[in-house]
């Protein structure tokens, strides 16, 4: 009850041949051959990044880094600013003229 016979594979071959057509299933079979090479190769890839991982864990590291250096000089930066009062007191002389 569980297994397919000879029989049930005939029926399914069948089936497809009379939804797809005989001149798709070759172009079928060739795209699921290409979908499957580029699975295989993709999940290989995937095992062998361990390497690259090292690569992407150094630019976290140079961007952590450089983050540092901007809100460096960033606080820098705000230090050098005019505060809010300078900026109104050159105002406010020049409306009392």
């Amino acid at each position: 009850m569980g297994e397919f016979s000879v029989w049930h594979w005939l029926i399914v071959i069948g089936v497809f041949v009379v939804l797809f057509g005989s001149a798709k299933l070759p172009q079928a079979a060739r795209s699921l051959g290409r979908s499957m090479r580029i699975f295989k190769s993709e999940t290989k890839g995937l095992m062998t990044d361990d390497g690259d991982s090292a690569e992407v864990t150094m630019s976290v590291q140079q961007m952590r880094e450089e983050a540092a250096r901007l809100r460096q000089e960033a606080a820098g930066l705000e230090q050098q600013a005019p505060r809010p009062q300078e900026l109104k007191a050159p105002d406010a002389a020049r409306q009392g003229d």
